[in-house]
């Protein structure tokens, strides 16, 4: 957070930008967290969602201020074209690469030509295939990755792809923001040539804060090179700080697939605050701290963890949710409908916003049953179960 704030004062001293914005922009902050409260009165508040909107306010106001501000300057600088990305951090499609996960390997095929992967006795093509990207700072050798592989091949009917995008959203946050574009753009080439091995109607792509944005990204770019659609992509917390509709990088939308699902779990801070998909599930509400959490960094990370968890097949009910306004709303009872699941096994005929709780602790998923399968305990999908 510290090192955002440096980088973007930095490319406002260093381009000499005249930003505008007035205090509404700041204060939109302000509104994320205080209309949970405003929307749903007149009516008495619970003492927890009192003690739950005080939480938010001291732990994730501040933070949402910042963010709301460094998406602003972010945004004013790329688009003003001040501050692009140096040539030796420019993605090349050489370095992008799919990383196949079985319980015991890794195995590297190129974007580019993953002609590959079709030879690799451990791929099956009639299977459903899953390519998850991961956010900014990390590299493919991450514990997501490794907690997502699992969770897929728990299932036993998922070639699990992990998408390897070098250290290209490992450097200053603007230019691995900017380069999601282009990363975008190779997986879609990636995707296209992939269409000689698998059916692309069993293709789900996934990412992760900056991830969500590449695979965004890479759902526009086949469409104009195919005029086709993909299938599924699922943005897990969106990044928001230099992504916004209609501007220079644009925000992970229903436009961009078949069925886009988002997952909001710190909105406004590091997440998108607003509600792009065809289905936006708000954990929690509109609060930018989850109840397992006690800051939002926290809460931008917890959202793939509530996924990998809703994959194991006990587990695909855990969380459900019913179309909302908001938190309050729902634990007013004020939110007619029946209860859908968030995650693994979404109904792709929502459309909407929905809203629910979770547990703090493990199971987060308030529908968990006796047989809940704990990820960080089972064996299942482990190379350990094989042997």
């Amino acid at each position: 957070m510290k090192l955002f704030l440096l980088i973007s004062l930095f490319s406002i001293l260093h381009t000499n930008i005249a930003l505008e914005f007035t205090a509404q922009d700041i204060l939109y902050s302000l509104e994320q967290i205080s209309e949970g409260i405003i929307e749903s009165a007149p009516g008495a508040l619970r003492p927890d969602y009192v003690f739950k909107t005080i939480k938010n306010i001291v732990e994730g106001l501040p933070a949402e201020i910042f963010y709301s501000v460094a998406n602003a300057l972010c945004s004013t600088v790329i688009a003003k074209g001040k501050d692009k990305t140096p040539d030796q951090y420019d993605p090349s499609l050489g370095d992008i690469k799919f990383q196949f996960r079985t319980p015991c390997d890794k195995r590297e095929y190129p974007v580019g030509d993953p002609s590959g992967l079709g030879e690799d006795e451990d791929f099956d093509p009639d299977k459903n295939t899953v390519i998850f990207a991961t956010g900014w700072t990390t590299t493919v050798n991450n514990e997501r990755h490794d907690a997502f592989a699992q969770a897929y091949n728990c299932r036993g009917d998922t070639n699990y792809l992990a998408l390897d995008v070098g250290n290209y959203i490992n450097t200053l946050y603007s230019w691995s923001s900017e380069n999601t574009d282009k990363i975008g753009k190779y997986l879609a080439v990636g995707i296209h040539r992939l269409e000689s091995i698998i059916d692309i109607g069993k293709l789900h792509i996934i990412g992760h804060s900056l991830g969500a944005q590449i695979v965004g990204s890479a759902a526009r770019y086949y469409r104009n090179l195919t005029k086709k659609a993909l299938p599924y992509v699922t943005g897990l917390e969106p990044a928001f700080p230099c992504f916004n509709e209609g501007e220079e990088l644009t925000v992970i939308s229903s436009s961009d697939a078949d069925f886009v699902d988002i997952i909001h779990t710190d909105p406004g801070v590091s997440g998108q605050p607003q509600a792009f998909g065809h289905v936006d599930f708000y954990v929690g509400g509109k609060f930018p701290v989850q109840d397992a959490c006690n800051s939002p960094a926290c809460s931008h990370e917890i959202v793939w963890q509530y996924w990998v968890e809703s994959v194991y097949p006990n587990n695909v009910d855990d969380f459900l949710a019913k179309r909302c306004n908001s938190l309050n709303s729902l634990q007013e009872g004020k939110c007619v409908g029946s209860e859908y699941p968030m995650g693994y096994a979404v109904p792709h005929k929502l459309r909407g916003r929905y809203v629910l709780e979770v547990n703090a602790e493990k199971p987060y998923g308030k529908n968990a049953t006796v047989d809940y399968t704990n990820p960080e305990t089972t064996v299942c999908g482990s190379c350990e179960e094989l042997q």
